[in-house]
């Protein structure tokens, strides 16, 4: 069955950076597209970053260009999230996704992904 495992969150300081992981397993990794999501306590789930199947195209929210890059390694079955920069409003449980939606292209919208890890908590001080 489809397993998403997040991992690599943790507190860091305001101007730091993490990487975040997702370990997939359980489908072809490499036939589809895979995003983030965050989403900070009270608030909801927000889009951060999609990528295509092969990772050649990439979509960011406008707020996060140029601080988080995403990427994935489709030999290792595993997306990554790469975050500089950080700020205290970065905070929030990351998520990572699986459109099985779509073979070609990708998605910034939170109810075309099918399933989700379990998140990881990042928590930026100021």
């Amino acid at each position: 069955q489809v397993q998403l495992v997040d991992s690599g969150g943790g507190l860091v300081q305001a101007g730091g950076s993490l990487r975040l992981s997702c370990a997939a397993s359980g489908f072809i990794f490499s036939w589809y597209p895979m995003g983030w999501f965050r989403q900070a306590p009270g608030k909801e789930r927000e889009f951060v970053a999609s990528i295509n199947r092969s990772g050649g195209s990439t979509s960011y929210a406008d707020s996060l260009k140029g601080r988080f890059t995403i990427s994935r390694d489709n030999a290792k079955n595993t997306v990554y999230l790469q975050m500089n920069s950080l700020k205290p409003e970065d905070t929030a449980v990351y998520y990572c996704a699986l459109d099985m939606r779509r073979t070609i292209g990708i998605s910034t919208r939170r109810d075309e992904y099918d399933y989700w890890g379990q998140g990881t908590q990042v928590t930026v001080s100021s």
